[in-house]
Parts: structure tokens; sequence; C-alpha cells
């Protein structure tokens, strides 16, 4: 029971389960520079559990950029039957390296590979994680990813990069192909002219080419995102790999939304830039169904949830399909 939620309650989901979480799972990664820590919170019961990898942004925050934060992404998630990974990218304040360490100041490459060695390395996990070995379903993978992290799900999914002022990075295509289905929550839109000053001297490298994005996707945005900091376009910006994706299915709007979906980050947290539980709640529900859907062939959830969206919360938030 949540006493500051309301209409976001009549999403209908499944029941919710005990979770546990276990902190921190260390990999050694062949060239990353520093070992690679991850947090993995999973149902406490149940067999064949789908996996999310959970791609965190480069927020203001100390720790919520790390496996320390997205608490009510990744609690609802495992409540809800899924598996979540969350590694610590090198971009992370926390644990992470300098900004002008090579691959920085974001480590885009670097975030794409992190994901890449947790599937590969999914038996190590298991055997250092007895409480989830033999429960994972190797065959539902999704990536999740806010912000930054959302460009870090993009590519996964598809999405191509060419940084004009990196000779090693035309073009560059990181699909991974084990991953079945993602979402990208406020991530960065096109390049080149939609960029704002500060963005096209130091962060060239946010210029995808959605057009190869071809896994199935669900695309997140806030109608008062701005951004102003990285973009000259608007909220309309967030919209960009819904609009030039040819697998980003829908597109689900957050009415008075901005950067922080209601309060994804964390609870509480100064991150926020629109604090809102009837938001964030929408946001948590609307997201586990599509994945259920994605993942599931046959599953209802998306069209119950997209339904009872419409008829229950139209004044919070609404979906465009394609």
């Amino acid at each position: 029971m949540n006493n500051l939620i309301k209409d976001a309650l009549l999403i209908p989901v499944s029941a919710p389960r005990q979770t546990i979480s276990i902190n921190p799972v260390v990999l050694e990664v062949e060239g990353r520079p520093i070992p690679l820590e991850l947090r993995i919170t999973a149902p406490a019961t149940g067999e064949r559990l789908p996996i999310i990898l959970l791609s965190h942004g480069h927020g203001p925050s100390l720790y919520l950029p790390s496996t320390d934060g997205y608490g009510p992404l990744v609690s609802f998630y495992a409540e809800h039957g899924f598996v979540v990974i969350q590694p610590t990218h090198l971009n992370s304040k926390v644990a992470g390296l300098p900004a002008d360490a090579p691959g920085g100041p974001l480590f885009w490459r670097s975030r794409v590979e992190d994901m890449v060695a947790i599937l590969d390395q999914l038996d190590a996990i298991e055997a250092a994680v007895p409480a989830i070995a033999g429960r994972l379903d190797r065959d539902r993978i999704a990536v999740v990813g806010h912000s930054m992290g959302g460009q870090t799900a993009g590519l996964l999914l598809g999405a191509r990069l060419t940084d004009p002022n990196d000779p090693d990075a035309q073009n560059v295509d990181l699909r991974e192909p084990r991953i079945a289905a993602g979402i990208m929550l406020t991530a960065p839109g096109n390049g080149g002219a939609s960029l704002s000053e500060m963005a096209a001297s130091r962060y060239t490298f946010f210029n995808p080419d959605f057009s190869y994005l071809a896994t199935p996707t669900l695309v997140v945005v806030g109608d008062e995102d701005a951004s102003e900091h990285l973009t000259v376009r608007g909220p309309a910006w967030h919209e960009d790999a819904f609009r030039d994706g040819p697998s980003a299915e829908a597109l689900l709007t957050m009415i008075g939304g901005k950067h922080g979906l209601g309060g994804i980050a964390g609870y509480d947290a100064r991150e926020t830039d629109d604090e809102d539980p009837e938001r964030m709640e929408i946001a948590l529900r609307m997201t586990w169904a599509y994945l259920r859907s994605a993942l599931y062939e046959g599953d209802g959830s998306w069209q119950a949830a997209t339904q009872a969206l419409a008829a229950y919360c139209p004044g919070h938030a609404h979906v465009e399909v394609k």
C-alpha cells in the first residue's frame, strides 16, 4: 500500500514477490582498467527468471549513477519477476574514473562493453551468487537505460554511432543479439544541429543513427524535459529514437515529466527534477508491462496496461504506437 499513489494503481501488474539483493559482485574484465562491480536483485523464489541489464545515467548525484542507484526501478522489476543486474560504469563519480581518463568523459564505448561482459560471464555470476544459480532465463534478456544509460541501451539495441571528432568511431555497430527487447528512458537524441553549444563541443558522440535500431524498443520521455544544456530542440529531442528507429514500437510520454520521470533514479533524490510518486509509478508499471509482452509471446500485459492508462490516467501520460 502506498498512500501517495492513486490512479496508477489501476494499471495492472503481477502480484509482488519478496526479493533479495546481492552486492557487490565483482567481475574481472580484460582491458578494463578497474574491475566491474555489479548489484544483482532478484525474486527470492521462482525459476526461469528473465533478466534486465540496467544502465545508470550521468547525473549530478554522487552515488545514484552506480549500483547504489535506481532503487525504485530495481525493486519494482525484481518484485514482479525479473532479475536485475546493475553495473557501475566508468563514468560513475563514486566508483569510476576521472573524466579525463581514456574513453572519458562519459565512457560511452566502455558502458556498452560492460553489458556485453556481463552476458559473457553469466556462468561466473551464477557461480558467485548461489541464490540465483540455475534460475536465469538466458533466452529472455532486456536492457533498460536512463539518460546516458539510454544511449547505452540504444547502442545495444542496434543504433549506430559516429563521432565526427574520432576516426575510430565511424558508424560503430555494437548491437547485442542476445538482448531481445529494451527501454530507452529520456535518452539523448540526434546530434549535429540538435545539440547545444556545450554538447557540440564536449559530447560529439551524441550523434546516433537510429535507422539501424533493430530490436523491439519502448521509448519513454517527459514532455517538459527540455535538457537545455544538451539540446536546442527541447523535449522532442528525446523522442528521436522513436521517430527514427524502425523497431522502436512505442513512445510513452509522461505529462509534466522532466528528466527524472517522477523519481526513478532514487527516492527523495536531489537528482529528480520532477518528483511525483504517481508519475513514477506509471513509469514503473508501463515499462514492466512492455517488457513482459516483448519477452513473452502472447503476453497481454502491455495491451492491458495501455488500455488502463487511457481509461484511468489520461492526464498523466499517453502512449503512441507505430
